[in-house]
């Protein structure tokens, strides 16, 4: 075997053993986000490391809508793979649906709107998004707005629900106009600033980091000063938020983590099979930095007190 460097044939012996080692993961998004997003980068590094500590590979496959069914059905009826990791849970995905029909192992990254047996891994979104609302209005911002996500994605809602949870906490009813939607891109950021400036909001709430660089360089075009003019809080803590100009304060998600988790879950499923629910919550943190104006609202308490 030495001399003739032979290898043995992992398929067969997938074959033979009913299992591949491969796990799948679906990032029902397309191409394009997943080259202009950096948050799906982070995420597979974490999958990706936790299938090299236990000896797994990992196929990733990038759904485009129309080709998203057909697709799955063909992966799942050759058991070219042994469980499925599903990122950027919408609402109305296929192949979530033909996954779980066919009782084929997998685990979501984002909780799943109607399926309560469905094991995931997330962030409390909805109340995450809600402590960063909060933090404005303690500031003293009056006119939140906030720019959400695409409407058939579940973190959106659940954001976006935190934003209204914030207002009613302090009294403040939601004003549609103060709402913009996005698609978690930096131009979408971009064109729902232009939109939300007519409403002359006095502070900002942004689902995502990479929707606030655009939104960033719109107040700047508008000769918009942050946060004098306008305080923005945004989601994600990328690496690149604590460089923008200002530096952003942002909720910190474990990404990384999330995906590490995530594919440790699902191979836990795939060896053990026991049906239980596994609803795997990570912590969040606001990280406040000079974008929301506390600084100068702490220096001007100070000031005042002398």
């Amino acid at each position: 075997m030495q001399i003739l460097n032979y290898q043995p044939n992992a398929a067969a012996r997938g074959l033979a053993a009913g299992r591949t080692r491969i796990l799948g993961l679906v990032i029902p998004m397309g191409v394009a986000y997943l080259f202009s997003d950096p948050y799906f980068p982070r995420l597979i590094q974490g999958i990706s490391r936790a299938c090299n500590q236990h000896d797994y590979s990992t196929m990733l496959w990038l759904a485009e809508p129309e080709y998203e069914h057909r697709t799955i059905q063909q992966i799942v009826s050759a058991a070219m793979i042994d469980g499925v990791i599903i990122a950027s849970v919408l609402t109305d995905d296929a192949v979530i649906e033909a996954v779980y029909s066919r009782r084929i192992p997998f685990v979501l990254v984002g909780r799943h709107p109607v399926h309560s047996d469905i094991k995931y891994v997330d962030v409390d979104n909805r109340l995450s998004a809600r402590d960063a609302v909060l933090h404005l209005l303690r500031l003293g911002y009056k006119r939140v707005a906030t720019i959400a996500g695409p409407l058939n994605m579940v973190g959106r809602l659940d954001r976006l629900a935190g934003y209204t949870d914030a207002l009613k906490a302090r009294g403040l009813v939601s004003d549609a106009n103060l709402i913009a939607e996005g698609d978690f891109t930096e131009e979408s950021g971009y064109r729902a600033m232009q939109q939300l400036l007519p409403q002359a909001p006095d502070a900002i709430f942004i689902a995502s980091d990479t929707m606030a660089l655009g939104a960033l360089r719109a107040l700047r075009e508008a000769g918009k000063r942050v946060p004098d003019d306008i305080a923005v809080v945004a989601y994600d803590d990328m690496p690149f938020a604590a460089r923008t100009e200002p530096p952003l304060t942002t909720v910190r998600q474990p990404i990384h983590r999330a995906g590490f988790v995530a594919a440790e879950t699902l191979m836990d499923l795939i060896n053990e099979r026991d049906g239980k629910p596994r609803r795997v919550i990570l912590p969040t943190k606001l990280v406040i930095r000079e974008s929301c104006g506390a600084h100068r609202a702490a220096e001007k308490r100070m000031h005042t007190r002398r």
